[in-house]
């Protein structure tokens, strides 16, 4: 599945449970309102980056199951009940690529470092993980909890992004602040220029 880091809208946790069947992964219900018209069970959904599979489906809740590998390398682990996700359905064929290529494989997990609230925009700065540097590139692409970005600037491991008011009001970002976590994908085609 791909992703264009266009998210479509914002969806709320409902619940956060061990799947009773297994008891090996974790199983995430989620109100994606509007966003569940069409949606069947074994589509690819991207929830803050991470691209997830649709397991069951009741109206407009949807669940995803979660193994360790994905609540350990992503910020998805430390999520609870009542908190806000970016949504983006998966990229259908012959639609309009709007941001990059992304995939909804979280490369690492970085912290919000800093804020800046602008007339016209909103500058982040964040933290990234020592590893990921070497990928990200100013004025290269990069997703953050799956909204595609463009890097601004970059001191050391930290870099920074600019979100328009758009932005901000339809995704999650509206709510993050100083010290949250957000799952960061680098951009793939950086990662195959080095290997």
């Amino acid at each position: 599945m791909m992703f264009t880091g266009i998210v479509e809208g914002i969806g709320k946790i409902e619940k956060i449970s061990k799947n009773t069947k297994t008891r090996s992964s974790i199983q995430m219900t989620v109100n994606l309102g509007k966003h569940a018209k069409g949606l069947k069970i074994g589509q690819s959904v991207s929830l803050n980056g991470v691209c997830l599979t649709a397991t069951k489906l009741s109206n407009s809740k949807c669940i995803f199951e979660m193994i360790e590998e994905t609540t350990s390398k992503t910020d998805l682990g430390n999520l609870k009940p009542g908190d806000i996700v970016n949504i983006e359905r998966s990229l259908k064929a012959g639609a309009r690529l709007e941001g990059h290529f992304v995939l909804g494989h979280v490369d690492g997990v970085g912290t919000i470092k800093k804020i800046e609230t602008k007339p016209k925009e909103v500058q982040v700065w964040f933290e990234l993980p020592k590893n990921l540097t070497k990928y990200v590139v100013k004025k290269g692409s990069i997703a953050i909890d799956g909204i595609s970005l463009t890097v601004v600037d970059i001191k050391n491991n930290l870099a920074s992004v600019c979100l328009i008011p758009h932005t901000m009001e339809k995704t999650n970002f509206k709510i993050k602040n100083v010290g949250d976590k957000i799952n960061i994908e680098t951009d793939i085609l950086g990662k195959y220029i080095l290997k």
